[in-house]
């Protein structure tokens, strides 16, 4: 049976596998400028905004935030969530300030059903 996911969990998807895509051209684009020239902070600029890559990333980042806040919400329908509510409203405050709290927290968001 396939999995059912939800509207921000399927965002997520897709932004995620369209900021992969544009990361295997962005290395494309650096390994063929490198060729001819030195990788400076403008040039790494261009390629950035040519590539699209720059969108991708903030496509992703907006569709994780969607993600995470669909989870908080979702979440507090939850018995478990009740039990626990200090833990975990302490681990959602600190997802802006920690990077692998916000890595758990998405990942955790991609397995509610």
């Amino acid at each position: 049976m396939k999995p059912i996911y939800s509207k921000a969990q399927l965002g997520y998807m897709k932004a995620k596998t369209q900021f992969e895509k544009q990361a295997v051209i962005l290395e494309k684009k650096l390994e063929d400028t490198r060729k001819t020239q030195e990788i400076s902070q403008e040039v790494m600029e261009g390629l950035v905004q040519s590539t699209g890559f720059h969108d991708a990333y903030n496509n992703l980042v907006l569709a994780e935030n969607d993600l995470i806040e669909w989870s908080h919400t979702t979440m507090k329908h939850e018995k478990t969530y009740r039990e626990n509510r200090l833990p975990i409203d302490d681990m959602y405050l600190r997802l802006n300030s920690d990077p692998q709290m916000r890595a758990q927290i998405i990942e955790l968001a991609m397995k509610i059903r």
